[in-house]
């Protein structure tokens, strides 16, 4: 029998909607290492009723063949998720897992944001995710395997996540329907790949603040993503496979322990000002949209960020400071690649589902309106959060404040699950 397919007897022998509890997980290298199954669980409690269960799938051999699907929601006892007829597999973006992204107050740092996925599951949304291989290795982990890790794995192993996620939930709550694939920034771009090219599994599609196909009047947004894929194409075939995370995490680690101290990452700023201008003024080293920023900054007279105007710093921090290590270079330039529209590629038209787009105005924004006219779906609704006009877009709604800014719950979270109960 195939490890996928023993996964699944596991599944099915020590779950029914967890009557009893599944095996505990020890720690992750003992738990890997010594369970004689390819299936281990953690339960963790999140807030009042709601727990986020973690599964790890063996699906090979290689150091990270192994899919970690997430689920988070209300319980109804212990080891009894409580029924939801509706249901999202969330997708996690860059420097980031399914925690750090949904449930920031798991993350290591915690965080002091409540996270999307405790207040959808809140809603009765039965709100799962899983975890890009790049993800589980620690900072001196093997990481032989990272040069694997491009989309189309990735594309397999949601497969496999939405796959594990029907199953659960048939079996537990008897709900047969398929499940909402969401994404957030990357994530939101390999959830369009995965509805173009296979869609299996899948009732609509939910991106958060990314684009897949760039409208032709952006040709340097187009140009840009094709010299960034050409110079990784070219690092990829010196033996360059990890696009470490260290940068994001020195920034946060250093913001949090040394605020006032000076930057060793930006000599001209404190650790506290080089966490801000990175966030606030993020379209220097990443200009995606022309002033795109992963957090809505309060600029002075000169254009220095002083503050940050929408998410708390503790939980930008966190954010950075909770990165994972390592992340595949292979993966960026693939999705580099489907940005500069080299093929073949999974094509937008061939997604016929439900689609909602909701994007950050200092962000990707309007800019990730042109995918959602390339889909073949009747069904498409798109909000753009903004506080301000054009005029002030460098000052607006970041990419990161869809998840982490005080007013996300009323700006974004609560349209997206008006939308989800509908859908």
């Amino acid at each position: 029998m195939s490890n996928l397919g023993l996964s699944f007897v596991v599944l099915f022998a020590c779950t029914s909607a967890f009557a009893s509890p599944p095996p505990r997980i020890e720690t992750e290298t003992e738990s890997l290492a010594s369970n004689p199954t390819p299936f281990a669980v953690l339960r963790e409690f999140v807030t009042e009723d709601i727990y986020h269960y973690r599964f790890d799938i063996r699906v090979g051999t290689a150091p990270n063949a192994i899919v970690r699907v997430h689920r988070v929601v209300r319980e109804r006892a212990p080891w009894r998720p409580r029924s939801a007829a509706h249901a999202i597999m969330l997708l996690h973006g860059d420097f980031a897992n399914f925690v750090t992204n949904f449930v920031p107050t798991l993350g290591n740092p915690a965080s002091s944001a409540p996270g999307l996925a405790p207040y959808l599951a809140a809603q009765d949304i039965d709100v799962w995710g899983v975890d890009r291989r790049w993800t589980l290795p620690s900072a001196n982990g093997d990481i032989s395997d990272l040069g694997e890790m491009g989309v189309a794995q990735e594309l397999g192993d949601i497969a496999v996540a939405l796959t594990f996620a029907r199953a659960a939930r048939l079996s537990g709550d008897r709900h047969q329907g398929r499940i909402v694939l969401g994404g957030f920034s990357h994530g939101g771009e390999l959830a369009y790949a995965y509805a173009a090219a296979n869609g299996r599994h899948v009732s609509a599609v939910a991106v958060l603040d990314a684009y897949y196909d760039i409208a032709p009047e952006h040709a340097e947004l187009r140009e840009l993503a094709c010299a960034n894929a050409a110079a990784g194409r070219e690092a990829l075939a010196q033996g360059v496979t990890d696009s470490d995370n260290s940068f994001f995490i020195t920034l946060g680690e250093l913001a949090r322990s040394a605020p006032q101290a000076q930057s060793p990452v930006f000599s001209s700023y404190t650790n506290r000002g080089a966490l801000l201008a990175m966030n606030g003024l993020t379209y220097l080293l990443a200009p995606y949209t022309p002033l795109y920023h992963l957090s809505a900054p309060i600029l002075d007279a000169n254009g220095d960020v002083t503050a940050l105007r929408e998410s708390p710093e503790d939980s930008v921090s966190a954010w950075f400071a909770s990165a994972p290590p390592h992340q595949s270079l292979r993966e960026t330039v693939e999705l580099d690649e489907i940005w500069c529209g080299a093929t073949p590629r999974p094509e937008l038209s061939n997604i016929r589902v439900p689609l909602f787009y909701l994007g950050a105005a200092g962000a990707f924004g309007d800019y990730g309106l042109y995918s959602t006219t390339r889909v073949s779906s009747t069904d498409v609704t798109a909000l753009v959060v903004r506080r301000f006009g054009p005029e002030r877009v460098a000052e607006d709604f970041g990419h990161g404040d869809l998840l982490y800014a005080a007013d996300a719950p009323t700006l974004a979270w609560q349209p997206l699950a008006t939308w989800l109960l509908s859908h």
